[in-house]
């Protein structure tokens, strides 16, 4: 069966730009649910000092669980070289930050989607750069997993491979045995595309999964796509929430993991709305995994 993690959703602000929440907190909270581990994120306040890397991981397994996954965000289609070697410097620290928590898998993501980029550029710059991390990746048995992004919290644009179609490029142009899709439902339905049309197309490729459910808090997707320029932050119609209770059929995307063998880590990124909230999502997933992977 596969294996239940959570993230810190509710409280990225906290733990990532105010410090007003301190990590062992959130692991404090989180041990409470009924999950085998927690995605970390490069980006809290208190990674940035790697002596505290190996004092986390021992809060976390102390607590009965693990750090199988690690969410960061590179940005390998900047038109300047040098930039994107920076990022490929990131993404390899980051891959030290997964090894040193005991991780196995390493999100990748394509950029940002800069206006002056065409498709054919953007996936080129992208694989180069993915491709550049693999071997560094390999060494320490990570699994790069490439995510079917919307936008980072922090970046200007959205992200570059946020189509299906260009995603699925991407995705075809890197065959290597540490490297895999990290699937994300609910940001299909950002691209204003059919999240299970994209499962179907990458399924043999998934390794990981996000669960979470989003909802339109006014208008349409349609409306949605009009506004993906260059707005910072993700766009103020949509809404994270309970699982089970938004747009994701659960159903259809647990039986085709189900179908092709799926028996890794799914992810929670949800309970923006607190932990009775986020526990509630635990429970729907627990329920679901049961009736698809029972024991």
């Amino acid at each position: 069966m596969p294996k239940l993690a959570a993230f810190p959703k509710a409280f990225m602000d906290a733990l990532c730009k105010d410090g007003t929440m301190k990590v062992s907190e959130w692991i404090e909270l989180a041990s409470k649910l009924d999950i085998e581990g927690l995605e970390w994120y490069a980006g809290f306040i208190e990674m940035e000092d790697e002596a505290n890397w190996p004092i986390f991981r021992k809060q976390v397994e102390d607590k009965g669980m693990v750090i199988p996954m690690m969410c960061c965000s590179p940005d390998f289609t900047h038109p300047d070289e040098a930039f994107r070697n920076k990022e490929i410097e990131k993404q390899k620290r980051w891959i030290d930050m997964t090894y040193a928590l005991g991780g196995s898998y390493c999100r990748v993501l394509s950029g940002q989607k800069r206006p002056e980029l065409s498709v054919e550029q953007g996936v080129q710059l992208a694989a180069d750069c993915i491709q550049a991390c693999l071997p560094y990746a390999a060494e320490r048995n990570i699994t790069l997993i490439i995510e079917n992004h919307y936008k980072d919290n922090f970046w200007e644009y959205p992200e570059f491979a946020q189509k299906m179609d260009v995603f699925c490029k991407l995705v075809d142009k890197i065959h290597h045995p540490n490297f895999g899709v990290n699937y994300d439902p609910s940001n299909t339905y950002l691209a204003g595309e059919d999240p299970i049309e994209l499962l179907k197309r990458v399924s043999s490729r998934v390794v990981t999964m996000h669960a979470s459910d989003r909802y339109l808090k006014e208008g349409t997707i349609e409306d949605l796509r009009k506004e993906e320029g260059g707005v910072e932050g993700y766009a103020k119609r949509l809404s994270h929430g309970e699982i089970g209770k938004g747009l994701n059929d659960y159903d259809a995307i647990f039986s085709e993991l189900k179908r092709t063998g799926f028996d890794s880590w799914i992810s929670i990124e949800d309970g923006v709305d607190g932990m009775d909230q986020l526990d509630r999502s635990v429970k729907f997933l627990r329920k679901k995994m049961a009736q698809y992977w029972p024991s």
